[in-house]
């Protein structure tokens, strides 16, 4: 690839630091333009394969599809905003009835918001209305958001929290991350240890499960690493909510909505939730989150919840028509995310087989990821060589984006084309293969 212009970047990175709250800015100095597809320019011209769908909210190609940008653009013109928790609108109200066809049976309740960290808000707020309980448990390594309630239940990095504990009524527990298992055992043979420790602990010593409003999880983990549990693991956790009344909520935020080839990635699991959270990709490019739950569990009282732009009625346009393309297309768009998803998965396994810094190869369908080690006997993770593999994959042009301590993540468009993903795949192994000493495994 020929060396690229980086002018006009800088000149507005240095005018954002100048000026902007720092956040969580990636170390290459992506400067966004335009895309479309499987592809996205910066300012200065440059092209890059877009492989993280800018945090999975890109899912049916890069700033969507035009079909759904004139879905958006024809609402503006009638109206964009309608104060929706307070007045009555169609277009919510019409997406929010073909998003609970998606759902499995008994879902028809559903709040919309801005964003996952209120999604996540509201599923709290609401298992606390519906229960009477008071306490939540969530797992370590879990990201839920930034918002002060949210961020009782993240536990993903020290950093997002400081200075604003305490957080009472959130209790942590470790999730089952088997390639780095805290309690140093081997799935099967371990038996869920990690859900023998709820009961034993947290559940007995801690907290009366009584007290339990709700146990928040994410199907695979995400900015934690984007850590895949044993086929088994959610069954085994239901079984012991249901045991004590615990409402399961299901935090699909960056796992759902196709992603893994299911509408809902804990469909993988072969069990439900009780309350669902969806955000980024929802939207179509556009703030939405959306909070869907049980209708057995009831409503909440009128005015204990409410927002002012929930429900924007250009955004719900735009998301209405991106459902109903996958509704459309739904079984063949199916077969090819788990398609494309081997392919990538294939091609990520013969890097680990060839590489002994790439330690662990996990995912499903569209959403996998790499584990970068120092070693293979020590599995140490190796941070600053994951930075090293994506900054030099920019610098050949493909997006990529961290997750967890030394991980990096691969979520391309769902619609992504074959060439591309090859393309893609291409410069991750050459900035690999730079940055590794090769190791052929005998």
């Amino acid at each position: 690839m020929a060396k690229q212009k980086r002018s006009k970047s800088e000149a507005v990175i240095k005018r954002d630091k100048r000026i902007m709250i720092k956040t969580t800015r990636e170390p290459y100095g992506f400067v966004a333009d335009h895309g479309e597809g499987d592809y996205v320019y910066d300012v200065d011209g440059n092209e890059f394969i877009d492989f993280t769908t800018f945090i999975s909210v890109y899912n049916m190609g890069v700033n969507t599809n035009q079909s759904i940008r004139n879905a958006t653009k024809s609402q503006m013109d009638k109206l964009t905003h309608s104060a929706f928790t307070d007045f009555y609108a169609e277009k919510p109200v019409e997406f929010a009835e073909l998003l609970t066809s998606f759902m499995p049976a008994g879902f028809g309740r559903v709040f919309l918001s801005n964003s996952g960290t209120e999604a996540n808000e509201a599923a709290i707020k609401f298992s606390k209305i519906f229960s009477k309980r008071i306490y939540t448990l969530a797992f370590y390594n879990a990201f839920h958001g930034r918002t002060k309630g949210s961020l009782a239940l993240t536990a993903s990095n020290s950093v997002q929290r400081a200075y604003n504990g305490p957080f009472p009524d959130t209790i942590h527990v470790p999730y089952p991350y088997c390639y780095r298992c805290p309690f140093k055992q081997t799935y099967p043979d371990c038996g869920f240890s990690c859900i023998d420790y709820i009961k034993k602990f947290p559940l007995s010593k801690e907290v009366n499960p009584k007290e339990v409003s709700a146990f928040i999880v994410e199907p695979i983990q995400g900015e934690g690493g984007y850590i895949v549990p044993p086929k088994d693991y959610f069954k085994e956790l239901r079984k012991l909510l249901d045991q004590h009344s615990i409402i399961f909520i299901d935090d699909e935020v960056q796992a759902g909505y196709m992603r893994t080839g299911k509408f809902l990635a804990l469909e993988n699991f072969g069990v439900t939730a009780d309350i669902y959270t969806m955000a980024k990709s929802i939207g179509a490019g556009f703030p939405m989150g959306a909070t869907i739950t049980k209708n057995s569990l009831g409503n909440i009282p009128e005015g204990s919840h409410a927002n002012t732009f929930g429900g924007n009625l250009a955004i719900a346009a735009g998301a209405y028509e991106q459902l109903k393309q996958i509704k459309h297309n739904h079984t063949k768009m199916k077969s090819s995310i788990v398609r494309k998803g081997l392919v990538v998965k294939k091609r990520l396994e013969q890097m680990q087989d060839t590489y002994e810094m790439v330690g662990d190869v996990r995912g499903i369908g569209l959403m996998l990821a790499i584990e970068i080690i120092k070693d293979r006997g020590s599995k140490e993770p190796a941070p600053k060589k994951r930075e090293n593999i994506i900054m030099d994959s920019f610098s050949e042009g493909l997006l990529l984006l961290p997750a967890g301590e030394s991980s990096i993540r691969i979520i391309p468009p769902l619609t992504v084309s074959e060439s591309s993903l090859r393309k893609g795949l291409d410069i991750l192994e050459g900035a690999i293969r730079r940055n590794s000493k090769l190791q052929i495994k005998s």
